[in-house]
């Protein structure tokens, strides 16, 4: 068993350093500020071929897996970037898997490459008010008229809606009341996102300025039957094949955001001197960094874990639910100590860290709660009753 990153994916994570030191803390907390998308990031990335890194080939993408994946997003979230860097480009990595698997060929000739090349940018419809995490009470009607759907509804928080020219959407085609299972009646699609059928107001939020969330308002969207993808009302079981793969690169993004919170923490515990001696000379400021490493690495194991489950086709449910939960629970915990170690100035833009810790809040709330992962866990794993 070995625990070393493969040449390959070595070789991604110092293809990504060098990207990454073209964007510095400078750049996000600029974006930040701004509320801006990071254009030229997204940019750089689609110039090296990387927002394809796990898509197929044949379509332009680089035919690897969410391992790689993986070290791919925590060296970026690593950098400094957190979730702004993140996020804008992490739709590309696995939300268009659906589309991948259960799509056409014309489908996938039509959506993958201008996705790879930077050109298309997707957000993911999906969540609702007042529905939450019950993905089978979406409200969100897709009516059949001929050769289209007509669309109407709403979506909730709703990821670089504000600059997406593409949507893939989660609508529920035939009405609760008329199925028999709550998840079948749910139909997934992959269209154009027309703005003068779907209002976008975007959400005012703590962190993550750089890359927008918002509500949709959708008013009589026509979709083309082509641009469902899979059969009708199966959609629903056509978005999980997106779901561990998402947790997973969350997690490693959270280990990233933490690994760079230790490092801006553990350089100022030495630089700082307070009664004329560096202030990472005491141990209340040592040993917090130290089970702060301590916790990261050991979430990046579980998050290797369940990438290489995954990518051998193995099951890994509980692997990634329970990676994005430790990866996100060391996260946040490492950039709350690096905020304390700085004191004062940790509560200063200019140190960065409230930065991170702001971002890394995203990953305990997203895309699934940590109560709703320790659900899971009690169930599938130790065999406790459903508790909800």
């Amino acid at each position: 068993m070995d625990f070393a990153l493969t040449p390959e994916q070595s070789d991604i994570r110092e293809q990504m350093q060098k990207i990454c030191a073209e964007f510095g803390d400078e750049y996000w907390l600029r974006k930040d500020r701004e509320g801006a998308f990071p254009e030229e990031f997204h940019a750089e990335m689609a110039r090296g071929g990387w927002l394809g890194i796990a898509m197929p080939t044949e379509y332009g993408g680089g035919g690897l897996g969410i391992s790689e994946a993986a070290v791919m997003m925590e060296t970026i979230a690593e950098s400094g970037a957190c979730m702004s860097g993140a996020s804008a480009i992490h739709m590309n990595i696995f939300g268009l898997n659906p589309v991948v698997v259960f799509g056409t060929e014309e489908q996938k000739q039509r959506a993958l490459p201008p996705l790879i090349a930077g050109d298309d940018k997707p957000c993911f419809a999906v969540t609702e008010p007042d529905v939450g995490l019950n993905t089978t009470q979406l409200k969100t009607r897709a009516e059949r008229r001929d050769d289209r759907y007509v669309v109407s509804g709403q979506k909730m928080w709703i990821s670089t809606a504000q600059v997406a020219t593409k949507m893939l959407l989660l609508a529920r085609t035939t009405p609760l009341d008329q199925v028999k299972r709550k998840t079948d009646g749910l139909s997934l699609f992959y269209t154009t996102l027309d703005r003068s059928k779907v209002e976008v107001r975007l959400i005012h939020k703590l962190g993550r300025h750089a890359v927008d969330s918002n509500m949709l308002f959708i008013d009589g969207l026509e979709i083309p039957v082509e641009d469902r993808i899979g059969e009708e009302g199966k959609g629903f079981r056509y978005i999980l094949h997106g779901m561990n793969p998402e947790r997973i690169l969350i997690a490693a993004e959270a280990v990233g955001i933490g690994r760079a919170a230790l490092r801006k923490a553990t350089a100022y515990a030495k630089e700082r001197h307070v009664f004329g001696r560096a202030i990472g000379q005491n141990q209340a400021i040592q040993h917090p960094l130290a089970k702060c490493w301590a916790h990261l690495e050991a979430a990046e194991l579980k998050v290797m874990k369940a990438a290489s489950l995954y990518d051998a086709d193995r099951e890994c449910g509980a692997e990634a639910n329970a990676a994005k939960y430790l990866a996100a629970e060391a996260g946040f915990s490492a950039a709350e100590t690096a905020v304390m170690t700085h004191g004062g100035m940790g509560y200063a833009q200019e140190y960065h860290v409230e930065r991170y810790l702001r971002e890394s809040l995203i990953p305990r709330i997203a895309p699934v709660s940590r109560e709703m992962i320790l659900s899971f866990i009690a169930e599938r794993v130790l065999g406790l009753p459903k508790s909800y």
